[in-house]
C-alpha cells in the first residue's frame, strides 16, 4: 500500500466518524470541561493535560513541513503560519490563561482521546499540504480563495481569542462558579468562541483548497456546534435572568 493510498483511508475514516460524532453529541456531551465526569477516568491537572492534548498538533505539523518535499513554497509557509497561529497558542498560551481554584478538571481519557485526534488531523493536513499534494504556486497567495479564506481565518482567531478573554475576565484567579458571559459576540450567542474556531478552520479550508483542511472544519462544526448547545441549554437552566435574545451558536438563527 502506497502512503497516498494510506492517506486515503485515513481521512475517509476520519469524514465517516465526524458523521457518526455530530448525531451522538446531540445526545451525549463530552466530558470535559464543566462537564467533567469521574467514570471517564481519573483526573489530572488541566494544564498538563491540555498542552499534552493540543501539542501534538503544531509539532507534526511543523516536522512535516520541514520533512515535506514543498516546505519552501510561499504558499507552505502561509499554510504553516496560519496553523501555528492558532495552536501554539492554544497549546502554549491559552491553558496558563486558565483561572479558578478547581484544577483537576480534564480526564486521561479525554486527554488520550484528544492526543489521537491531534495526531490524526495533524498528519491528514501537515502530510498533505507539504507533501502528499499538489504544490502551490507563489501565485496562490494572490488567489481569491487564499485571500478569503484567509481573511476568514484571521477573523475567526480574532472573535475566538476576544471571546476567550472576557470568559477568563468573568472571575478572579482564586475564584470559583460561573457567571453569564457579558460584551462582544457573547451579547448574541453563548458561545462566540466556538463560532470562531468554526469560521477559523472553514477559511483555513477555503484557503488551502484541501480535502483534509474541509474534514478538519466539518469536524470542528460536528464537535463544537453540538456542544455549544450543551452550553446553552446549561446557561438557561443555571441563570433564570439568561438573556433570551441570545442563541448558542449562530447569531439569530441557532
Amino acid at each position: 500500500m502506497s502512503e497516498l493510498q494510506f492517506h486515503a483511508i485515513v481521512l475517509w475514516s476520519f469524514l465517516g466518524l465526524a458523521a457518526v460524532t455530530f448525531p451522538a453529541l446531540l445526545f451525549i456531551t463530552a466530558p470535559y470541561g464543566r462537564y467533567t465526569s469521574s467514570r471517564f477516568g481519573p483526573a489530572i491537572d488541566r494544564t498538563v493535560g491540555w498542552i499534552v492534548m493540543e501539542a501534538a498538533s503544531p509539532i507534526l505539523v511543523a516536522t512535516f513541513f520541514l520533512l515535506g518535499s514543498s516546505h519552501w513554497s510561499a504558499a507552505s509557509v502561509a499554510f504553516l503560519l496560519l496553523w501555528q497561529a492558532h495552536y501554539l497558542h492554544r497549546a502554549f498560551i491559552f491553558p496558563f490563561r486558565l483561572r479558578g481554584k478547581e484544577r483537576k478538571t480534564a480526564t486521561l481519557t479525554t486527554v488520550a482521546l484528544g492526543v489521537v485526534f491531534n495526531l490524526a488531523n495533524g498528519y491528514l493536513n501537515g502530510r498533505w499540504l507539504f507533501h502528499l499534494g499538489p504544490v502551490y504556486p507563489a501565485s496562490w497567495l494572490l488567489d481569491p480563495r487564499f485571500i478569503g479564506g484567509a481573511l476568514l481565518f484571521v477573523a475567526g482567531l480574532a472573535v475566538n481569542l476576544h471571546s476567550d478573554t472576557l470568559l477568563m475576565r468573568l472571575r478572579a484567579p482564586d475564584e470559583q462558579g460561573y457567571k453569564i458571559p457579558r460584551g462582544g459576540l457573547f451579547e448574541r450567542v453563548s458561545c462566540p468562541n466556538y463560532l470562531g474556531e468554526i469560521v477559523e478552520w472553514f477559511g483555513f479550508a477555503l484557503a488551502t483548497w484541501s480535502l483534509p483542511a474541509l474534514a478538519f472544519a466539518l469536524w470542528t462544526a460536528a464537535n463544537l456546534g453540538p456542544r455549544a448547545r450543551s452550553h446553552h441549554r446549561w446557561y438557561r437552566e443555571k441563570f433564570p435572568d439568561y438573556p433570551a435574545e441570545r442563541r448558542a451558536l449562530i447569531p439569530f438563527l441557532i
